[in-house]
């Protein structure tokens, strides 16, 4: 079924999104959610401190971030540019299986491809705990992440993060309109994470891998690495990412005591994690 002026919004959509360059360490993409420069994409884009922002027209700034929820995989980043055109951002509670959706991004050096499919479920998966995701039936690859999902009008129900199975999986507009008003928390661990089933030979069935720890955080500072699994808090095992953002709730200057896997599936570490600590004025918020 055709749609009026189809061109015209993947068009503005394009001019809402811009590349990202982090470094050497790849591409990704993200959207210009209001004219005065705040840029969301996913947390696991924004990593790094040398991060540069490509909008439509050719132009490039220097972007600084403001706040980052690796557990949410979400990220603001905020450059010096005014009247940007900004994505228009829709009610993801009002989503409906069966919706047209439309996805941007900078996938494998292609910038501003646009590809189209539909809603398939808007709730959580099993795999993933219990956050809920927009799941859609789009094709994304390397660069995606941080790009808007987009419904028939042109309106943001989603930023691109992930693909499970053959969907693709955003987190829903709602969520990040929460994460904006958030501010910032004293729960910082400073890790990006991801669950993982563990080998039936292990007396533990589920974990955390960490994929990234952020330099100079509190998970570094405890001497955690890249690679390690975390299998609980305090004693009490983790069952979804839910889990170690409880074991971090709270306020002000405190200890989390964690355990977890380093190499050999057989030997629980201890590792004692200071939260709560100032981190030079960074504002990012847990993990």
């Amino acid at each position: 079924m055709a749609i009026a002026g189809f061109g015209e919004i993947a068009e503005q959509l394009r001019r809402s999104t811009v590349l990202i360059h982090a470094g050497g360490r790849g591409n990704g993409s993200g959207v210009i959610w209001s004219s005065d420069g705040l840029i969301v994409t996913n947390a696991h884009v924004a990593h790094g401190s040398n991060l540069c922002v490509q909008l439509w027209d050719g132009r490039q700034f220097n972007a600084a971030v403001t706040s980052r929820d690796p557990r949410r995989d979400l990220a603001a980043l905020r450059i010096s540019a005014n009247s940007l055109p900004a994505a228009c951002p829709a009610d993801s509670s009002q989503l409906r299986p069966g919706e047209l959706a439309i996805a941007i991004g900078n996938p494998l050096g292609f910038v501003g491809a646009l590809t189209t499919g539909v809603i398939h479920a808007i709730g959580p998966l099993r795999a993933l705990g219990p956050q809920s995701w927009v799941q859609a039936s789009v094709r994304l690859a390397p660069g995606n992440s941080g790009g808007p999902l987009a419904d028939a009008r042109g309106h943001v129900i989603g930023v691109n993060t992930m693909v499970a199975g053959r969907l693709a999986l955003a987190i829903p507009s709602n969520a990040v309109r929460d994460f904006l008003a958030g501010g910032p928390r004293s729960a910082w661990l400073g890790v990006a994470v991801h669950p993982v089933r563990l080998p039936r030979a292990s007396a533990h069935t589920f974990g955390l891998v960490l994929l990234e720890v952020e330099p100079g955080g509190p998970a570094a500072q405890a001497s955690l690495l890249a690679g390690d699994i975390l299998l609980g808090a305090d004693e009490k095992s983790f069952h979804s990412i839910d889990d170690l953002s409880r074991a971090m709730d709270g306020h002000g200057p405190r200890l989390l005591r964690l355990r977890f896997l380093r190499g050999d599936y057989s030997r629980v570490r201890r590792v004692t994690v200071r939260l709560g600590i100032p981190d030079d004025g960074k504002d990012l918020i847990a993990a």
